[in-house]
């Protein structure tokens, strides 16, 4: 059967049955309630039925926990030709919780279309086809499924259930935010008094020592393999230079599947490369974490790449380097990871409005730190490549 889906942040679901109804009103007959409706045409000659099925967090959570992880990867890989417009898809998708799976019995076509991407609209949501291309509210292609832009003015939109979560306040909390806005405003950088407290300690499951040890070194070789790629070096050379790294310092294993696929393919994307090549920022995120920087520098330049390859290659086994780190507190890691959050949304702020991010910040540099320091003190316990970047 002919598919089209509908994915969406949503506080609650209870309101779709009346925007169905709303969308789909005058020549068709709705029937069925939640969580699955049965939409008949009214005419002699259409019988073309609909079917929608809806889904959430709270009620399929584990059609969320398998999916949306295989759709983020799926437009990581995708050669994106505005890296921006990627970075917003992602931001997207990583607040999804609700999805609307709509098929039809027979080939649709643009009237069935534009009524689906109606829908997606009332629900601020965002259309899916099959072959991977996406469409706003308004039936405007957001990007292909080859990358390739379309004519949408696409932004992303979270609800306030999936950004906040369940909002905690605790004393701990509140006076770490404050900190964090403190430091802002001697940077002069503007922020959001409403943004959130990150959770206490108690409920964070703080990375020990050896892993992110292990997660720097892995990390490190395969970003040279990376530049190797963005370089047109002769990959051949490199990959055998890079696995033969992984096994002298033991840490394959370490490697992300986002990772392993990129030094497994026989054509490796450029711009997969140039996103793990930016993971520089989040490498020097974890050697503070481990002792090795004596602080984490205002984030208005990027790393000193030579220092960031020395640290690690000076050393002769694993064991060698992980003897030279020494690991922060976790209050010291969680107070970071504060001040790293207040400041992405003030980048993302500045990008939504088309202005430059305030006081020099780099957005890319900010991102990856956030990465490290959000995987470190292990917040929503979220893998390395899911760390979530909603603002």
């Amino acid at each position: 059967m002919p598919y089209f889906t509908i994915f969406a942040s949503r506080n609650d679901t209870r309101d779709i049955d009346a925007l169905i109804h709303e969308t789909f009103s005058g020549v068709f007959k709705v029937g069925g309630s939640s969580p699955e409706w049965v939409i008949q045409p009214k005419g002699w000659f259409n019988k073309n039925k609909i079917t929608i099925r809806v889904a959430s967090e709270d009620s399929d959570p584990d059609y969320f926990e398998n999916n949306i992880p295989g759709m983020m990867g799926f437009y990581q890989r995708i050669p994106f030709e505005d890296e921006d417009l990627q970075y917003r898809v992602l931001t997207q998708i990583s607040v999804i919780n609700t999805m609307l799976a709509i098929e039809t019995e027979k080939e649709y076509g643009q009237d069935y279309l534009k009524l689906f991407a109606d829908l997606a609209g009332k629900l601020n949501g965002i259309g899916f086809l099959p072959d991977g291309m996406l469409l706003d509210g308004e039936g405007k292609v957001i990007v292909t499924g080859d990358g390739k832009s379309g004519p949408s003015d696409f932004r992303p939109f979270a609800c306030t259930r999936k950004i906040r979560g369940e909002d905690k306040s605790s004393a701990e909390g509140g006076e770490r935010k404050q900190r964090s806005i403190e430091y802002l405003k001697e940077h002069g950088v503007p922020y959001l008094e409403t943004l959130p407290e990150l959770p206490p300690l108690e409920e964070l499951a703080v990375k020990s020592r050896e892993q992110i040890a292990r997660r720097a070194v892995a990390l490190l070789i395969v970003i040279q393999y990376a530049c190797d790629v963005n370089q047109d070096e002769d990959l051949s050379e490199s990959k055998a230079f890079v696995k033969n790294m992984l096994d002298k310092f033991g840490v394959t294993e370490e490697l992300t599947e986002f990772e392993r696929d990129l030094l497994e393919q026989s054509e490796p994307d450029r711009q997969d490369a140039i996103n793990l090549v930016w993971q520089y920022e989040a490498y020097w995120g974890l050697l503070w974490g481990l002792g090795l920087l004596e602080e984490l520098d205002f984030p208005d330049e990027t790393c000193d790449c030579d220092y960031a390859i020395n640290v690690v290659s000076s050393c002769d086994s694993f064991d060698e380097f992980l003897n030279k780190t020494s690991i922060r507190r976790p209050e010291e890691m969680l107070d970071e990871a504060d001040k790293i959050y207040r400041l992405h949304w003030a980048c993302v702020n500045a990008r939504i409005k088309g202005e430059e991010a305030p006081a020099g910040l780099i957005e890319s540099v900010v991102l990856e730190r956030r990465r490290a320091l959000f995987w470190m003190i292990g917040h929503r316990d979220e893998a390395w490549n899911d760390i979530s970047m909603n603002t």
